[in-house]
């Protein structure tokens, strides 16, 4: 029985009815964590300190892109609307989504031309780079962007692309190290959001919005569930890859992958 069988019988099991022969956005993942209640709430901002001068460069690299994002933007002028956090949101998503499939390409090349195992990384990599897709895909159901910011994406991961992949050949150390850097400011930047949404600015309409039938399916949320909970479930997303990211720093580039698929 093929997948779009099994898809089937699975709405029938159900009492639903598929709209068309489409399978719904969503039906092919990777594994990835689902999470309670209880762990969405309790993640926090953390900084794991630099030590090392590639830590350094690493953490100034992030701070520059930060505040240079930040100021263009007009992210911190005035009150934030639901425009202004969407836009965010898909932009940043555009940017993240590459280091972990930038990752896995070199250390699958790597493997292939050496003949070597990879010591269980690329999966925990892919599982990254469709954990932050899914961000984005998302973030498009509430808002359909426009051809200049389409184009600023474009532009934006040409370069970032070609600048990550080079500095991952040279030192994947410092691009881990980047990257949960990285997510140390995502953790912020959704805390932020929540702070919006439970705020009384115009980002408390977020409280009561429902979630995308795909943020539910993902996520394995209620079906009563809020963007509220879909943006706790993305900061517990994030808050797992600056974990994982720091770990990989850590690690020599033939240690075996602490995280078993899904973690």
């Amino acid at each position: 029985m093929n997948i779009r069988s099994l898809y089937r019988a699975k709405l029938r099991a159900e009492e639903l009815t598929p709209a068309s022969d489409v399978l719904p956005m969503g039906t092919y993942t990777l594994p990835h964590p689902i999470w309670s209640e209880k762990e969405v709430e309790e993640v926090r901002i953390t900084h794991n300190e630099p030590d090392t001068m590639v830590d350094k460069l690493a953490f100034n690299a992030v701070q520059l892109l930060r505040k240079s994002f930040d100021f263009l933007s007009g992210f911190n002028r005035g009150d934030r609307n639901e425009k202004i956090w969407l836009n965010r949101i898909c932009f940043l998503e555009t940017v993240a989504a590459v280091p972990g499939m930038v990752a896995a390409m070199t250390r699958h090349l790597h493997s292939l031309r050496r003949m070597k195992r990879d010591y269980g990384w690329i999966h925990t990599l892919l599982e990254e780079a469709e954990n932050e897709r899914m961000h984005l895909l998302t973030a498009l159901q509430l808002r359909k962007p426009s051809w200049f910011f389409r184009l600023a994406v474009v532009c934006s991961q040409g370069v970032f692309v070609t600048m990550f992949s080079a500095s991952y050949l040279i030192s994947p150390k410092f691009c881990h190290r980047f990257v949960g850097y990285l997510e140390e400011e995502a953790v912020k930047t959704y805390t932020k959001c929540l702070e919006d949404i439970d705020g009384n600015g115009r980002m408390k309409v977020w409280r009561t919005v429902p979630a995308p039938e795909l943020a539910i399916r993902y996520w394995q949320l209620d079906s009563e569930a809020s963007m509220r909970d879909v943006i706790l479930a993305i900061r517990a997303d994030e808050a797992h890859h600056r974990l994982v990211n720091h770990t990989f720093a850590a690690l020599r580039p033939n240690d075996y992958n602490p995280y078993p698929p899904g973690f």
